[in-house]
C-alpha cells in the first residue's frame, strides 16, 4: 500500500492512515508500506535549495529548519506521543544534516544534481519515521526503512533515476522477512546507487517506488491511496459528471497517464505490468469505496472510448522545409538533436509531402527544443521552425477504439459541430488512443464534447 503526501498531510490524514493500516493488519493480511513526503514538503525543499544556491546574504537556513521541525513536531505528539522523545531524536538528527547539506551549498554557491537529490529525499526520510512510530502506537508492529535500506538499487542519473534489475532481489532478502512480524514503512521516491549514492525517481516517484517493491515481494495487489475515488472518465474538475472506472487495462490507464491524468504515472504501471500485478487505486478520504482495478484486460464495456484526458502547459513545433521532401536522415538530424538536448517529445505527427513535421513538447523543454532545432536549421536539413504555446493536447482512449470503424469520424464530427478546430492529429498503430491538439481557450470544451458524445458519465 502506498500513501501519498495528501494521505500524509497532517495528524488527521495519518490517524486515518494508521486506522485503514490497522484494519487489515488485524483482518490478517501481510502488509509492505510505501510513504510519500508530507503535502508540500518536497516543493518546499526544492524551494529553499534553488533559492540559497543564489542567495548572497543572511540564507533563510535556520528558519527553513525551525519550520520543518515545528510542523513534523507537531504531528508526532499528536500521532505518536509514546514515543515523541525517541522520534524527535532521530528527525533532529535528520534536519541537522538536512541543515549541514544546505549550508554547504550555500557556502560553494553551488547546487549539483546529487545534492539535490540528497536534499529533496528528506520529506520521505521524515514521514516515513512518523507514520512507523503512528503504527507502533496503535500496536502495529512496524519498522521505518529508507529506499536503499529496502533494497531500491538505481542508476545515477540523479533526478530521474531507473531502478535496476537487480533491486528485485535485494528487496525481496530484506522486506519479505519483515513481513511475518511487523509492517515495514519505506520512503518513496528515493533508492540509491550501487555505491550508496541517494538518488530519487522523478515525478510520482513514490508511485513507482511501491510498483517496484510490490512486485519484488510477490505481492498479491499493489493499492495506490490517493485523494480521488479511482481513475476517472475525465478530469472531476472540468466534467462535473465524470464517473469512476471500476477496471482499466494497463493499457488505457499508461495512455491517461501520458495525457494529463494525474492519479498514475506511466513508470508505476509498467512494472505491474510485467508480472500481471493488480494495481487499485483508492481514496484514503473515503476507503469504503472500491476505487479502480488496472488489469491485464478490462471487463467489456458497449462504449469502445474509456476515458478522455488532456494536457495543457504544452508548445506545438512544426518544422517545415521543401529540403525535407525525401531527402534521408531528416527526422534522424531532428530526434538526435532534440534527444541530445534532453527534450521529451510527447506526440509527433508528419504529413504524406514529407515537407512538414509537428511535435508537442512541454512548456519547460520548449527552449531547449528550439536551440536543439536551430542548429538542425544551419546545418540545411530544415528551412523554418514555428511554435505555439497556446495549446492543449487531447487524448481519447479506449481498447475498445482498436478495429471498430469511424471513431475518428465521431470525434471529428462531434468537435465540427461545436466549432472546434484540429491544429494537430496523432494516432499510434494500437489505436488504443486517437490524440490531437487544439487551442488552449478550446481544451475544456473539447474534453465536454467528447464525454457528452461516447455517453462516457452513464453506467454501464
Amino acid at each position: 500500500m502506498k500513501f501519498g503526501g495528501t494521505s500524509v498531510g497532517d495528524q488527521e490524514c495519518i490517524g486515518r492512515v494508521v486506522g485503514i493500516l490497522n484494519h487489515y493488519h488485524t483482518a490478517g493480511d501481510e502488509l509492505c508500506v510505501v510513504v510519500s513526503a508530507m503535502a508540500g514538503v518536497t516543493d518546499q525543499l526544492h524551494a529553499i535549495a534553488a533559492e540559497i544556491e543564489g542567495v548572497r546574504d543572511d540564507p533563510p537556513i535556520d528558519t527553513f529548519i525551525a519550520s520543518m521541525r515545528t510542523r513534523h513536531g507537531k504531528v508526532v505528539q499528536a500521532v505518536a506521543p509514546g514515543e515523541s522523545d525517541a522520534v524527535m531524536e532521530v528527525i533532529d538528527e535528520r534536519l541537522c544534516n538536512l541543515k549541514n547539506i544546505l549550508t554547504a551549498v550555500y557556502n560553494l554557491r553551488e547546487l549539483t544534481p546529487r545534492s539535490r537529490d540528497y536534499i529533496i529525499s528528506f520529506g520521505e526520510r521524515l514521514s516515513a519515521l512518523i507514520v512507523s512510530a503512528a503504527l507502533r502506537e496503535a500496536g502495529v508492529p512496524s519498522v521505518a526503512l529508507n529506499g536503499c535500506e529496502a533494497g531500491i538499487r538505481t542508476t545515477d542519473r540523479h533526478g530521474c533515476a531507473e531502478v535496476l534489475p537487480e533491486s528485485g532481489t535485494h528487496i525481496k532478502s530484506r522486506v519479505v522477512p519483515l513481513l511475518a512480524e511487523s509492517v515495514p514503512v519505506i520512503m518513496g521516491y528515493m533508492g540509491c546507487t550501487e555505491n550508496g549514492i541517494v538518488t530519487t525517481l522523478g515525478r510520482s516517484g513514490s508511485d513507482y517506488s511501491a510498483a517496484i517493491v510490490g512486485v519484488a515481494i510477490d505481492a498479491d495487489e499493489i493499492w495506490i491511496w490517493t485523494d480521488v475515488d479511482g481513475v476517472m472518465t475525465a478530469d472531476p474538475r472540468v466534467i462535473e459528471d465524470a464517473r469512476v472506472l471500476p477496471d482499466v487495462s494497463y493499457h488505457e490507464a499508461m495512455e491517461l497517464s501520458f495525457f494529463g491524468a494525474k492519479v498514475l504515472h506511466p513508470r508505476c504501471i509498467e512494472p505491474a505490468m510485467q508480472k500481471s500485478v493488480p494495481i487499485r487505486v483508492k481514496n484514503t478520504f473515503n476507503p469504503e469505496a472500491p476505487g479502480s482495478c488496472l488489469v491485464d484486460v478490462s471487463e467489456p464495456d458497449h462504449r469502445v472510448v474509456k476515458a478522455i484526458t488532456y494536457i495543457d502547459k504544452v508548445s506545438l513545433i512544426n518544422i517545415t522545409g521543401a529540403q525535407m521532401v525525401g531527402q534521408p536522415g531528416v527526422a534522424r538530424a531532428i530526434f538526435s538533436a532534440l534527444g541530445e538536448f534532453e527534450v521529451n517529445v510527447m506526440m509527433i505527427s508528419q504529413g504524406s509531402s514529407e515537407a512538414n513535421i509537428s511535435l508537442i513538447v512541454d512548456d519547460e523543454h520548449l527552449k531547449a527544443a528550439l536551440a536543439a532545432l536551430n542548429e538542425v536549421m544551419q546545418k540545411g536539413y530544415i528551412q523554418e521552425v514555428e511554435h505555439d504555446r497556446n495549446v492543449v493536447a487531447v487524448a481519447v482512449v479506449g481498447v475498445g477504439m482498436a478495429g471498430t470503424p469511424g471513431i475518428a469520424g465521431r470525434i471529428f464530427t462531434a468537435l465540427g459541430r461545436e466549432g472546434i478546430n484540429l491544429m494537430m492529429l496523432s494516432q499510434g498503430s494500437s489505436e488504443v488512443n486517437v490524440s490531437f491538439v487544439v487551442k488552449q481557450a478550446d481544451g475544456q470544451r473539447a474534453v465536454r464534447v467528447l464525454h457528452d458524445e461516447f455517453g462516457l458519465a452513464e453506467e454501464s
